[in-house]
């Protein structure tokens, strides 16, 4: 999946991430960092909104599970079920989101329990970021629900 095809998916599939103005900058197997410009997610004090530094996050998250899974040929419903985020500093400009795995050795168990139970578990890390400042933090738990070869 190229970085092109992804915006079109989130921009087409979760309407949030148009009105944000997401850009899909990179995605490896390892990662996939997002941005968007301060304009349309500004607050009262002229810095990013904490709910779009946060819903960034949590799309660069999601994007992750949802490229391996593409990847793998793996066609399963993700929805995110818990998650924390910390806010470092304030950020007065266009910000990023890039995610990872929380641990990599996690993948081979987590495809094994989704092809034999329909529903497997994957914690996933994100860095807000500033520039190349790291301005936040995200770790979110995500559930795959059916499985399918797709």
């Amino acid at each position: 999946m190229t970085p092109q095809d992804l915006q079109a998916y989130l921009h087409a599939h979760i309407p949030l991430s148009a009105a944000m103005q997401v850009h899909v900058d990179d995605i490896t197997d390892d990662h996939v960092r997002l941005s968007a410009p301060l304009a349309p997610n500004i607050n009262h004090r002229e810095t990013v909104f904490g709910g779009s530094a946060s819903a960034l996050t949590i799309l660069s998250a999601w994007s992750l599970l949802h490229v391996r899974l593409r990847n793998n040929g793996v066609a399963a419903r993700l929805v995110i079920q818990s998650n924390r985020m910390d806010y470092l500093k304030p950020v007065a400009g266009a910000f990023s989101a890039r995610s990872s795995l929380a641990d990599a050795a996690q993948w081979p168990s987590f495809l094994r329990m989704l092809e034999r139970r329909g529903r497997a578990r994957a914690v996933v890390a994100a860095d807000l970021l500033d520039g190349d400042a790291l301005a936040g933090r995200f770790e979110g738990e995500f559930v795959a629900l059916g499985y399918g070869k797709g």
